[in-house]
């Protein structure tokens, strides 16, 4: 899982003045699924595009599969597989008839390419709508059978441009499982785009914040909520208990709650108490509670998410150090 198997060093690309991709350095690691998070027009297309070799850098160096994309591009779209917005099918073809014309193109004898369509087909779940015309699916159709044509030739790694657009939410969350499935039974690298936070935080390992071309910061959303959060207790655990009232009682409970480790604040106000920390310490709030003698009555951990993350770094326009 540490073997980087995507390399991106100052990575930069310019229209005339315009800077769409400015010294962008990220790393991914082999069968890890990545999101490349920020709104549209913050340069993750033209970053895609260079990635494939559609595009040449103005300056920086890529790579992918250990292979420079801008020197060598053919050789990394025979190891990479690659699914935009928007796929495009011969569509008085049938979805079973588009996946074998790609079968083919890729190689594979006419036995072959059969073997794996079907199976392909019957992967995504559209084997009983295989003899149908491409043109009559459903856009969350399009994108299962998209997702089938990029893993006809076996990638290594797979790059999604917004796949979700347009798709129902029980389609999305389908076609989230799906890739989550795919890339840990096969063991695929999954670089995910897009501007739906939810989707992100839902399926990847690892999230870049990406604005206005450059990469703000990288990490697993527990490590960015640190990074971020660090002066406002990322955890916060709520409690309503029963007994605080009693006199000297909620003095006591609040030192032996200090005492943990990674507890940063802790405050009660009537029935309600709240402990702040750098780690989620709820069972071992519970314990001491219920040992000290009062009723737990609720008890949940407030932990910022990847909207409250994403929110942060852009009040009043800041920009925050990277994390790794």
């Amino acid at each position: 899982m540490n073997q980087p198997i995507i390399q991106l060093e100052g990575l930069t690309k310019k229209y005339g003045d315009f800077v769409a991709v400015d010294h962008l350095d990220l790393s991914i690691r082999k069968g890890e699924i990545f999101g490349l998070l920020g709104p549209n027009g913050a340069g993750k297309s033209t970053t895609i595009l260079m990635m494939l070799g559609l595009t040449e850098p103005t300056s920086g160096c890529v790579k992918v599969c250990g292979i420079d994309s801008t020197v060598h591009p053919i050789d990394v779209k025979r190891r990479v597989g690659y699914l935009p917005d928007d796929v495009g099918f011969y569509e008085q073809l049938s979805g079973r008839e588009n996946l074998l014309y790609t079968a083919r193109l890729n190689g594979f004898s006419w036995p072959e390419a059969r073997r794996r369509v079907d199976a392909l087909l019957q992967r995504i779940g559209l084997q009983d709508a295989s003899e149908k015309k491409a043109g009559k699916y459903s856009r969350g159709m399009r994108q299962r059978l998209g997702l089938a044509d990029v893993l006809v030739k076996n990638p290594e790694v797979i790059i999604l441009d917004e796949p979700t657009l347009g798709i129902d939410p029980i389609g999305v969350r389908e076609f989230l499982d799906l890739i989550v499935t795919l890339s840990r039974e096969e063991h695929i690298t999954v670089l995910l785009s897009s501007h739906h936070l939810h989707q992100v935080q839902q399926v990847c390992d690892r999230v870049g914040i990406f604005v206005a071309g450059k990469l703000l910061a990288q990490g697993n959303v527990m490590e960015l909520s640190q990074a971020l959060f660090s002066d406002q207790e990322p955890y916060i655990v709520e409690a309503e208990i029963e007994g605080t009232t009693v006199v000297g009682t909620g003095d006591a409970l609040e030192s032996r709650l200090l005492e943990l480790k990674g507890v940063v604040s802790v405050r009660i106000k009537n029935e309600r108490l709240y402990v702040g920390g750098v780690r989620d310490v709820a069972a071992e709030v519970a314990r001491i509670v219920v040992h000290a003698g009062f009723a737990l009555k609720y008890l949940h951990t407030k932990e910022y998410g990847l909207d409250d993350i994403y929110t942060k770094y852009f009040e009043g326009g800041e920009v925050y150090g990277k994390t790794a």
